[in-house]
């Protein structure tokens, strides 16, 4: 992918041996038309996770969900809940089970579920310490939104020592124009931004 970043920001960070996927809250409060974070058309990326996960499952690589979820007086969400007080839906007790993953989507045994009280998948959580210990080297990235919580989990991801490969059509964002700038973004400065056909290949094995 290019951008208007320039030549100073060419590099890969390329695929390691034992790639594993994390799928970043693909969840009823995005995908469902009447979702407190509703998005205008999740169908495609919701998909292409499924493609994703299949892969996963058939290359034997591990396969790491996240979810949020407050206590049900918010009491452990910091000042993110402050900021955007939407993220109630998540709390205990809240109707709707806006938090439970979104169908056709689901995870397995032996997979890694991941509860989350900010945007990244490794803020305050197992997450990284768990993809170690299973010495994952790069981290196949998809989920929404691309602008948020897909942007900082591949930040994050990078930080922790992990090849960050985000799948752009498996993710999704409000609008085309904040999920194409962020992608362009991520691709320049913190992660290589793949095809689906790429990522379904590598977490295969071939």
């Amino acid at each position: 992918m290019t951008g208007p970043h320039g030549a100073a920001f060419s590099g890969r960070v390329g695929w390691g041996a034992s790639p594993a996927l994390v799928v970043v809250d693909m969840v009823r409060a995005y995908t469902e038309p009447d979702g407190p974070f509703a998005l205008p058309d999740p169908g495609p990326a919701l998909a292409a996770c499924v493609e994703l996960v299949e892969a996963a499952r058939a290359g034997a690589r591990p396969v790491l969900w996240t979810q949020v979820r407050y206590a049900a007086n918010l009491s452990d969400g910091g000042l993110f809940v402050r900021k955007v007080p939407a993220l109630a839906a998540f709390a205990d007790g809240a109707d709707g089970d806006w938090g439970a993953i979104a169908a056709p989507l689901a995870p397995a045994a032996g997979d890694v579920v991941v509860t989350k009280q900010y945007a990244s998948a490794f803020a305050g959580t197992s997450a990284a310490a768990t993809l170690h210990a299973r010495r994952v080297d790069t981290v196949v990235v998809c989920g929404v939104s691309t602008s948020g919580c897909v942007r900082a989990t591949a930040t994050d991801a990078l930080t922790h020592g992990f090849a960050p490969q985000v799948v752009g059509a498996a993710c999704a964002d409000r609008t085309p124009a904040l999920h194409s700038a962020n992608l362009a973004d991520l691709d320049a400065k913190y992660a290589d931004v793949v095809e689906v056909a790429e990522a379904v290949e590598r977490l295969r094995g071939r």
